[in-house]
């Protein structure tokens, strides 16, 4: 909701009031607050970038890039914590990440864990809920990447796993060398997200395809990440069900991008430009008919674990408006849909009492998404 001629009060990084400016309380001392000049400007809730990998800097190797020494992914992810805290971003929902030992904590486990453990207490990083590493079938990952389970009990034992070792979330990678068919089926789906559920936390899948999203869906997991073929039946079970699609539109924009600017990579041939430009028309239906469907639609950029970079949120708003959504629509996704996803009941909203992670911009996103990009300060 647009509301215009606002004060906000600020006080120890907490919103304590909202008012009409023609109506302002006395906000005590001069010396106890500080005076923010945002005539002209707009604030924006908090955005939350609902798919990413912290410990990869993304581009045209983004895959090799997560085979980096740890200290090298550590420091990769303070690179992007920065560019991301600073185009607006109060959340990041890290989507996988390395199981390395971290050379800070000294724990072996998902590295975007003990990341996240050390922003918690820092203004100048986002916050972050992490997903430990990849689970998936032979063949499905890249060698060397995420915990390989070749049955249902291992898929639920890895799951556990995970949640042992203080992920928040699981991330099951619904792919197979086998085209673009389901590893697991529905009901070996269904068992890891009961088991899951009964842990308090929530399962999420990578779904590129329509069959494995269709398993995943109704294997009832909490969200379908990408989601770059979907069609009506599915995007009806997910608006019955109360699935979440997050949209990850630029790494396909971003694919067709590379072409044009690198050489030496897949994406600058004419093979690799055909297959981003499908990709991308596939994705936007998939959009389309998700909101069409009343799907809940969070925004996400998968910088790092694509090969968009950190701190392109903006990007993902823009192209969510281009694939048919209303501005309003697609800034609801960067920021309060991402934050209900998240199960954080102020993530991505402005409110009296509410942390303030707003950030203030030159133009109106309600109107024109790229405002976004026109960062004036944050809160």
């Amino acid at each position: 909701m647009r509301r215009t001629a606002q004060s906000i009060l600020v006080e120890h990084g907490r919103i304590t009031w909202i008012r009409p400016t023609d109506a302002e309380e006395d906000s005590g001392p001069a010396s106890s607050r500080q005076l923010i000049d945002s005539r002209g400007l707009t604030a924006v809730p908090g955005m939350v970038d609902a798919h990413c990998h912290l410990t990869s800097p993304g581009g045209k190797r983004y895959i090799e890039r997560f085979s980096d020494p740890p200290r090298q992914l550590i420091e990769t992810a303070e690179s992007n914590g920065s560019l991301a805290r600073q185009s607006g971003a109060a959340w990041l929902r890290d989507a996988g990440s390395p199981t390395v030992t971290d050379p800070v904590g000294g724990q072996r486990r998902a590295l975007a864990l003990g990341i996240r453990d050390r922003w918690a207490s820092r203004d100048d990083r986002p916050r972050v809920k992490a997903a430990g590493t990849w689970i998936a079938a032979p063949g499905g990952l890249e060698s060397g990447l995420g915990l390989v389970v070749r049955d249902a009990d291992e898929l639920v034992a890895a799951a556990h796993l995970q949640l042992d070792q203080g992920a928040d979330l699981v991330k099951l990678y619904v792919e197979s060398r086998r085209g673009h068919d389901s590893p697991w089926t529905a009901a070996e789906i269904r068992r890891v997200v009961e088991a899951v559920h009964g842990r308090g936390a929530k399962v999420t899948a990578h779904a590129m395809w329509l069959k494995t999203a269709r398993a995943a869906i109704l294997g009832g997991v909490d969200a379908i990440e990408h989601g770059f073929h979907l069609d009506s039946d599915a995007c009806a079970e997910m608006a019955r069900r109360g699935t979440y699609l997050v949209s990850t539109l630029i790494v396909p924009r971003n694919w067709l991008r590379l072409g044009t600017t690198t050489s030496g990579s897949f994406w600058s041939t004419r093979a690799g430009k055909r297959y981003a430009r499908n990709i991308l028309a596939a994705g936007e239906e998939s959009v389309a008919i998700a909101g069409q469907r009343g799907v809940r639609i969070a925004a996400g950029t998968d910088f790092g674990g694509g090969s968009p970079r950190a701190g392109q949120l903006a990007w993902e708003v823009e192209s969510l408006v281009i694939a048919g959504m209303q501005p309003w629509q697609a800034l609801g996704a960067a920021t309060w849909r991402g934050g209900d996803l998240l199960g954080i009941a102020n993530a991505g909203r402005i409110s009296e009492g509410g942390p303030a992670d707003f950030f203030l911009v030159d133009g109106d996103p309600l109107s024109d998404p790229s405002a976004l990009w026109n960062v004036a300060r944050l809160a």
